[in-house]
């Protein structure tokens, strides 16, 4: 991360250094251009008009070129030819040359090009004075000649802008990480956490959240006869898997913001970006939506009453109709009518959805999703991946996902089941789920109290 940003700061600082060269470099040759061009037209004050065109003479060229702090005299006819130079005696015609030409359109002209008598780049003024032509000339840079004499300078910037790039690269990648360092290193050593990062109080706030509560998790733990190591081990677990869950989002948000902070973004790039950022929020909040959602189900002491799971079912199944068909699977149902349930509208809810939602995440393309429902039981079959035999008996464990990667490839975050199994142990209910890898699985809810 840290080359990739010095990379893209030093080749942004450094792209920028040159165009601001070239810019400088050709401001500086017009001025150059325009101090010429001041320059023959007070130059031509020291022409003496009285001494007529008879007293045009090289003598005179050369005397007026060394008053003159070496500038080039030229007297040329009406017809453009040569009458006498103070540098060139070739009597080849004028009459072609810009600044000639302009002279005898308007009265005067100017020029800068390169001279092929002189060899060199030249600045032109020339005055029609009727029957004969007066041009000053004087020496000056091309504005290539002009850029190449800032080359040496601009390397000079250049070592130096690399050695700011590498400088505030490491202050800015450091200052990013220290308080998600800092936060890690405290969530390790001493459970309570705290951030004077306004961007990391959720996070703070999950992290002691999870540390107050574990507690309770090492109860139920040893509520299911589990040992105090097995304990110790499924908190240690539980917080490398939120850990683990928000390192992803976390770098993300963090990565695209160091490239926000350092400026070095164009437009189009920082609104994908910032995007990016936003998504990958609405990743978190959803993360922790999910686990508080899971950890309120103990606490959920509301009354029960009589539920239609009949129609609950079928209108969700009719929600689910476009997820299905961009899945291309084949849905086969069978629901009974006016099954109802002694529970609560949003766990019955959650229960269905759940499990059917996973049989459509993980199943191939082209298969079946068959549902029942009657009076005794809910089940629900897929033709997907299956699941291993060994990890049958973790599916139900909470952040436990089929993919490994836990990514979010297939949208999860590895609560559903565990909710599941929370919602069904609440109501009475029995769940149990039956697999083969590579052929499909089904789950089965089967219910103590129906009407």
């Amino acid at each position: 991360m840290k080359k990739r940003i010095l990379l893209i700061s030093f080749l942004i600082t450094a792209i920028g250094l040159i165009v601001f060269s070239v810019i400088s470099a050709e401001i500086y040759y017009q001025s150059s251009v325009a101090h010429s061009e001041s320059y023959l037209r007070a130059y031509m004050a020291a022409f003496d008009e009285s001494r007529g065109k008879e007293g045009l003479t090289q003598a005179y060229a050369r005397e007026l070129s060394a008053a003159l702090d070496g500038a080039r005299v030229t007297f040329l006819s009406a017809d453009g030819a040569l009458i006498a130079d103070s540098e060139d005696e070739n009597e080849d015609s004028r009459a072609d040359r810009p600044e000639v030409a302009a002279a005898r359109e308007t009265g005067e002209g100017f020029s800068v090009r390169h001279s092929n008598t002189i060899g060199e780049n030249m600045a032109y003024y020339c005055r029609d004075f009727g029957d004969y032509f007066v041009r000053f000339s004087v020496r000056t840079q091309s504005m290539f000649g002009v850029f190449l004499q800032s080359v040496p300078m601009v390397l000079v910037f250049l070592v130096f802008d690399l050695l700011i790039c590498v400088l505030l690269t490491f202050l800015a990648t450091g200052f990013m990480l220290r308080p998600m360092e800092k936060l890690a290193r405290d969530a390790a050593l001493h459970g309570h956490v705290e951030s004077d990062s306004p961007e990391l109080s959720a996070l703070v706030q999950l992290l002691n959240r999870m540390n107050d509560e574990a507690g309770t998790r090492i109860e139920e733990i040893n509520a299911e006869k589990d040992l105090v190591m097995k304990a110790q081990g499924s908190k240690n677990e539980f917080i490398s898997n939120i850990t683990h869950e928000m390192n992803t989002p976390l770098t993300s948000i963090k990565g695209f913001a160091e490239l926000l902070v350092n400026g070095t973004l164009t437009a189009e790039q920082a609104q994908r970006a910032a995007k990016t950022i936003l998504t990958q929020s609405e990743r978190l909040t959803s993360l922790v939506s999910c686990i508080i959602n899971y950890n309120e189900i103990d606490q959920d002491d509301l009354p029960v009453y009589e539920v239609n799971a009949s129609k609950l079912l079928g209108e969700m199944l009719e929600s689910l109709g476009p997820a299905i068909d961009e899945h291309k699977l084949i849905l086969l149902s069978d629901v009974g009518e006016d099954v109802m349930l002694l529970s609560r509208y949003e766990r019955v809810t959650q229960v269905f959805g759940n499990l059917i939602r996973n049989a459509i995440r993980y199943n191939r393309e082209g298969g079946s999703i068959s549902v029942l429902l009657d009076r005794e039981k809910f089940s629900v079959s897929d033709t997907g991946i299956g699941i291993a035999e060994e990890n049958l008996g973790r599916i139900f464990d909470r952040f436990f996902t089929v993919d490994k990667s836990h990514n979010g490839i297939n949208g999860g975050f590895g609560l559903g089941l565990a909710v599941v199994k929370k919602l069904c142990r609440k109501s009475g209910w029995e769940l149990s789920v039956e697999s083969k890898l590579g052929e499909g699985t089904t789950f089965t809810v089967r219910f103590s109290m129906q009407k």
